[in-house]
Parts: structure tokens; sequence; C-alpha cells
């Protein structure tokens, strides 16, 4: 089993990616401008705090989706 941090570490490209987004988002919505640092910040924010509640909604939809498709490979059993 994978520790927390090593399941929410990003490859540099897509944290670069996020960070520039997270950039954008502030000067569009509140007109200011952050600097990578505080972008990185902001990640690491969401990354520590809120990224386990949605991959908890993840885990729980794959276990609901796996238990439907098993349901439905029962169904082509043959007697």
């Amino acid at each position: 089993m994978k520790k927390e941090d090593e399941v929410f570490k990003l490859d540099k490209k897509t944290e670069t990616k996020l960070i520039e987004d997270i950039k954008e988002f502030f000067k569009e919505m509140r007109d200011e401008d952050i600097s990578d640092l505080e972008g990185m910040l902001v990640l690491d924010f969401f990354r520590e705090k809120i990224a386990a509640e949605f991959y908890n909604i993840g885990v729980a939809a794959a276990y609901r989706r796996l238990h439907e498709i098993s349901e439905d490979i029962l169904s082509i059993q043959r007697y």
C-alpha cells in the first residue's frame, strides 16, 4: 500500500501546469498576481487538505461500478 503523500505526488509537468492554472485563477477571479511559490503553496494546501476527499469519492465510485459489473457477470451464467 502506498503512503498518502505518494498517492498525491505529481510529475513535474503536471505540477507546473496546475501552478499556472492556480495563478491564472487568482488573476481572473481576484485580479491578483501571485508568484510561482504562492501558487505552489496553494497547490500544496489542496493536496494536503482536500485531495484525499476527492480520492475517497473516486474509490467509492470505482467500488460501486465494480460491484455493478460483478453482478452483470453473474447474470450470464448458464444452468
